[in-house]
């Protein structure tokens, strides 16, 4: 079965910078999916960015402008590089798999809690003051 798998979370201080990786396993076709970066806070879940697999990207308003998600293909992985982080940015980070149309697609499903199908069990990020 397909499989997704975050590495990279920890703990940092605010202003600071992290990257997160997820390495899909056992998915046939990488390219022809679309990826998302998803925090949790409690039970509240954002999608915070999306890459199409155009390599098209969609972000949410709080991540805007800090946060890149970029894909490799040649090596089933995805990223996302979070600068300026703050303390607001401290959730749990999932990485998420599913093939959409477009990356707004993507997002709205987010939002919807309709999908994706494919969800990684997540790394802890911590941004202290």
């Amino acid at each position: 079965l397909p499989e997704l798998v975050e590495s990279g979370g920890g703990s940092v201080q605010a202003g600071g910078s992290l990257r997160l990786s997820c390495t899909a396993h056992d998915f046939l076709t990488f390219s022809s999916f679309s990826f998302a970066w998803v925090r949790q806070v409690g039970k509240e879940r954002e999608g915070i960015a999306v890459i199409h697999s155009s390599g098209n990207t969609v972000y949410s308003d709080s991540v805007k402008g800090r946060f890149t998600i970029s894909r490799d293909n040649a090596k089933n992985t995805l990223l996302l590089e979070m600068k300026y982080l703050k303390p607001e940015d401290t959730g749990m980070y999932y990485c998420a798999a599913d093939t959409y149309a477009r990356a707004n697609s993507m997002m709205a499903d987010l939002e919807s809690g309709r999908g994706p199908e494919y969800w990684g069990p997540g790394t802890q990020v911590t941004v202290s003051s």
